[in-house]
């Protein structure tokens, strides 16, 4: 039988041990405050997203806060990589809730960097402690001029300068100038005219882009249909793809290709799914998740709880095995 006073002192102990490690866990995911968003090329110059716009690759993005007094109090800037996504940190985690954000100018695609779009302000999206997650809308920069191949605005048509013509007077005053008042017409001989020549036109196919195609993640691993991997490419890594969140989670070298095998584990599961809604996304503009809804519902999934993470995979894996079937034919 155990003395009351050893087993008082056991418990004090283990309380003791379970309030240190839990300080010590709060410590560990103390955080600061991310900034995370993507920026896109408006090749019409209409000011809004289009299937003709595509992530812009070296754009350079401002976040700034303002004061009271209408003075800066806190900017800092950074590069979108190859998707045109961007991801910043502010150590002390400020309140960035008065922030916004701005493309400030461009580094390689200078086609794309003649103006910027309007600022955006910052979303708070997650808060735990000292670690805050927030959001921007997508950004715009635009060319100098639209591309040839936007749809041209139309027009309205020039106003007639003079709207109640003056009929021009017959300088002759008499209408019928013939002696013979009913004179006999002489018939005009006609010809039969040519028919046209029948040019038979191939059917227009859709453009692929435009089509509705959700594609599970077995197809995307076969070696008939790689060339659909466009905005991406099988050894693009998975930190690459979803940002700082991803890699924390299944490190810097895991590649897309990879993260598509994943199998018996959680993670594993939402990282399999997840790459698959990515790549869906980035193929059909009809897929139910556009490529910004993936990436953060994504990294929302990996900072939440393991019931969050199963339901996000379930969600990626219904959209992913849609009614609307998959659209593959093999690559030529």
């Amino acid at each position: 039988m155990s003395h009351p006073i050893i087993m008082d002192s056991l418990l004090s102990f283990f309380f003791s041990t379970a309030i240190l490690l839990l300080s010590t866990a709060v410590r560990e995911i103390r955080g600061d405050a991310m900034v995370t968003g993507t920026v896109f090329c408006d090749q019409c110059k209409d000011g809004q997203r289009s299937f003709f716009d595509y992530p812009l690759d070296g754009a350079k993005v401002m976040v700034a806060c303002g004061g009271n007094d209408g003075q800066m109090t806190m900017w800092k800037e950074e590069t979108t990589n190859m998707l045109g996504s961007y991801t910043m940190r502010f150590e002390g985690s400020p309140d960035l809730r008065g922030c916004y954000a701005q493309v400030s100018g461009t580094t390689s695609n200078a086609g794309c960097g003649a103006s910027a779009g309007p600022p955006e302000n910052l979303k708070l999206m997650f808060e735990m402690f000292d670690m805050a997650l927030y959001t921007v809308d997508a950004l715009i920069s635009q060319p100098a001029q639209p591309m040839p191949f936007c749809p041209t605005r139309s027009s309205n048509p020039t106003p007639n300068p003079n709207p109640n013509p003056k009929p021009t007077p017959n300088p002759n005053p008499n209408p019928n100038p013939n002696p013979n008042p009913n004179p006999t017409p002489t018939p005009t001989p006609t010809l039969p005219l040519p028919s046209p020549p029948s040019v038979k036109l191939p059917p227009l196919r859709p453009a692929p882009f435009l089509e509705a195609s959700a594609c599970p993640s077995q197809n995307w691993l076969m070696p008939e249909y790689k060339c659909y991997w466009k905005v991406v490419s099988p050894d693009t890594k998975v930190a690459v793809a979803f940002g700082l969140t991803a890699a924390g989670r299944y490190g810097t070298d895991m590649t897309l290709h990879e993260g598509l095998q994943g199998r018996g584990d959680l993670y594993r599961t939402l990282l399999r799914e997840g790459t698959t809604a990515l790549l869906n996304s980035y193929n059909s503009i009809q897929f139910p998740y556009p490529t910004l809804g993936v990436i953060t519902d994504m990294n929302l999934a990996l900072m939440g709880s393991s019931r969050q993470a199963l339901l996000t995979a379930l969600r990626f894996k219904r959209a992913n095995s849609g009614k609307v079937g998959c659209k593959f034919t093999p690559c030529n």
